[in-house]
Parts: C-alpha cells; structure tokens; sequence
C-alpha cells in the first residue's frame, strides 16, 4: 500500500486509491448480501413467518438459523440483525449462509452464562413426575433471548418493518442412567439435541483399579464375591457450566427399570455400609465404588447377573453444594430412601457392563456328591439301614426261640387235670 502510494504524484490519485480499496473491503464484507438479489429468493421473497427461525438447542452450543429471504424483503441485511442488543461483539454477529437453500442467517453461542451472546438463563424447579415423582426439587434450566432488526433508516419515516425473533431453550437436569445390554467398554448414546437434552454427553462405565484407569473386564464365570467394582458416570463435550452429582445408583437383575427386587448402592443421603462414594456433583464425572454381591435369589444359578440404574442430575456450580447438603433436602427427598421403587421408563438411555458374579466353590467333596446326585445313598444312610436290619432280624430270634420254649415247657410239664375217685 506505502508503495503504491509513494508512486502516485497527485493527492487526487492517492484519495482514488484509497477509495478503492475501501469500496473493495466493503464488498468483501458484504459480499454474500451484494450477490443475493429478490431474484435468487423466488417464492421466498415474502413477508416474515413465524416458522423463519430454527433452534438447535445442543449440548455446548445453540444455534440459530433465520432464513435471509424475508429479511431481505423487509428492507436488511444479515448485519442489520442484532442478538439481544449486543453489536460489538464479532462473535455474536449473524453470517450469512447462502449454501443451503434457502438461504439462511446463522447465529452460534455458547451454553454459558458469561458469553452466551445476552441470552437470559432461568432455573425453573418443580416436582418431579413420572420416574422422577419421587423428587421434590426437579431443575430445569431455560436459556431465552431475541433477535431483532435494527433499523438505520435516518429520515423522518421508515418503510422497513421491525423484525423479532424469539428463542427459547429449555434443558432437564435430572436422566437416568440405565444399563441396557451387555457392554464391557460402555457407550454413550446419539441422540438428537432439538430437544434440549443432555443425555448425549453421559456415559457409565465399570473400572477394576481406584485410579480409574483398567476397565473391569468382565470374565465368562464372573467375577468373585467382595471383588471392588469402580463405577464412573462421567460427562463429555458437555458445557463447563454443570457439574454431575448422582442422586440414586441401585442394582436389580433386570436390564430394565421396571422390577420388584433391587438393592439401592445408595440414595439421597444415605448409602449403604459398603458403598464408597468418592467423587459426587464436585466435577464433570462423578465415582463410587462397591465390592461385588449376589442376589440371593439366584444362589442357585451358576453366576448372578445383574444390572446399575443411576438417577444423575447435572447441577450448575454453584448451587451443586445445595443438593449435596443433606440437612437442606426437603422431606419428600429423603422418604425416597426406603418407599420409592423404579417405575416403568420411557426415555433414552445409555448402556454399559453386566455383573456376573461367580458361584461359590463347594469345598466338601461328599456334600457336593450328594447335591449333584441326590438319589444315591449317603454312608450315614446305608448304616442306619444296616442297623436296623440286625434290630429286627434279633427281635425276630428272640420271638422265634420264645415260641419254641414255651411249646416244649407245656408239653412236657405235669397234668394239670383231676383224678376221679
């Protein structure tokens, strides 16, 4: 630039040149607007709809896409819509997109309080229904703002209609976590995020080592009895916003939420004596350990298989402390600890290992014999029998030699009967 101005011997050439490559900056910057016409919208050069603007409400990010057409025909351009007020901010400005058709003007912001573009966060708290009746503090969190136009019309009127587009988000904190098939890596599930869910981001797996680093594989016979299993519910590629706290992780022998015999690992407040809660609603996974159990109706099975279930709330920072404070959970919580059983469940899930815990070893060989075969004899039976045997044919002797005394004692005694005189 400093030398195509030096070359120039007029300050007219020197205006010229700079002139130019404003006006050439300029079309740079407007160059999608300059190059769509009314022509290239056809049927979409129309007044504006309410179905014009579509919200992806993602796990870390929400977009917005709001078609240019009926913008264009009100008069703007993709600079003139303003996102909750904010113009400065180069991050919060609309590109146009002019790939797709229609065309659309696209706005991206991160799930964060501190610069998600303006947007207003509410935490709306509610009891819960369905699977989640039993609580009585169910969070969702709803993310909203608007984008309208901005008119820089400077005469005394305006022929341009003022635009506004609303958004609304609104995220659940509470998922169950539920196993669903037999899985040794765990996997996490894909699922749409127009919803507004989480789910997508979590996944449960089962370690072998208290640092979280050997997956517990899973033998064929199980795994022993008291053998340490190291569970982790962790959230990925989710917003740094929310923490994960487990409110309740329970076992039954149905993959299923729907069973009447299950044992609770631990529940709001209260875990049993051989939980270990480590880590819960401090960071972006949360961890606990137990050592290896059987249900007892399936002590006569080989091995006994079953299943983890984990109610998992994602709670923002700070108000994390709030849930985990026992003394401050309401009482409808706590009669969660021995009334509540799993209810039928209609939602996505994410899947992860079986147990299988091994049978026990018999270690007396006869006891074993005889529960294998329990139609064969045992010694102590064989010697009753035996023993009887000898009782009866004495008894029989006895009878036998007592006839026969008593015959020849009679028969050989004096007559008994009188003479006659």
């Amino acid at each position: 630039m400093e030398f195509l101005l030096r070359g120039t011997n007029s300050a007219s050439d020197k205006k010229c040149i700079l002139l130019n490559l404003f006006l050439f900056l300029f079309a740079i910057c407007f160059e999608n607007s300059i190059q769509l016409t009314s022509n290239d919208c056809g049927s979409e050069y129309r007044r504006p709809e309410y179905i014009d603007i579509a919200v992806e409400c993602g796990t870390e990010y929400i977009d917005l896409a709001i078609r240019f057409c009926p913008v264009l025909y009100s008069g703007y351009n993709e600079s003139q819509l303003i996102i909750n007020d904010i113009m400065n901010n180069p991050a919060c400005q609309g590109t146009l997109d002019a790939r797709v058709s229609p065309p659309v003007v696209r706005f991206r912001f991160p799930l964060n309080s501190t610069n998600s573009c303006g947007s207003k966060f509410l935490t709306i708290r509610s009891v819960g229904t369905g699977i989640f009746s039993d609580f009585s503090n169910i969070e969702t969190v709803n993310i909203s703002g608007v984008v309208q136009s901005n008119d820089i019309t400077t005469g005394t009127v305006t022929y341009n209609a003022e635009l506004k587009y609303y958004y609304s988000c609104a995220y659940p904190l509470e998922y169950l976590i539920n196993n669903t098939q037999i899985d040794v890596s765990g996997s996490s599930i894909a699922v749409k995020d127009n919803n507004g869910s989480f789910i997508s981001t979590l996944n449960l797996r089962l370690f072998s080592d208290e640092n979280y680093t050997q997956p517990l594989t899973m033998p064929s016979l199980g795994i022993e009895l008291r053998t340490d299993v190291f569970v982790q519910v962790e959230a990925n590629n989710l917003t740094s916003e929310y923490f994960v706290l487990l409110d309740r992780c329970y076992a039954s022998i149905s993959k299923l939420a729907t069973t009447d015999n299950y044992f609770n690992l631990f529940v709001p407040c209260t875990r049993d004596r051989l939980t270990k809660m480590l880590v819960n609603g401090e960071m972006q996974h949360a961890r606990f350990s137990f050592p290896a159990f059987r249900f007892t109706e399936q002590q006569n099975q080989t091995v006994s298989t079953y299943y983890l279930h984990c109610i998992t709330r994602l709670c923002e920072r700070t108000t994390c402390m709030t849930f985990r404070n026992c003394r401050k959970r309401r009482r409808r919580d706590e009669g969660y600890l021995t009334t509540a059983s799993p209810e039928s469940l209609d939602a996505t899930t994410i899947t992860s290992p079986a147990i299988i815990i091994r049978a026990e070893n018999v270690i007396a060989s006869k006891e074993e014999d005889v529960y294998i075969n329990p139609n064969k004899p045992s010694d102590a039976s064989v010697g009753l029998g035996v023993a009887v045997g000898i009782l009866a044919f004495a008894l029989i002797m006895i009878v036998g030699m007592g006839t026969v005394f008593y015959k020849r004692y009679w028969h050989s005694g004096p007559s008994k009967t009188p003479h006659r005189a």
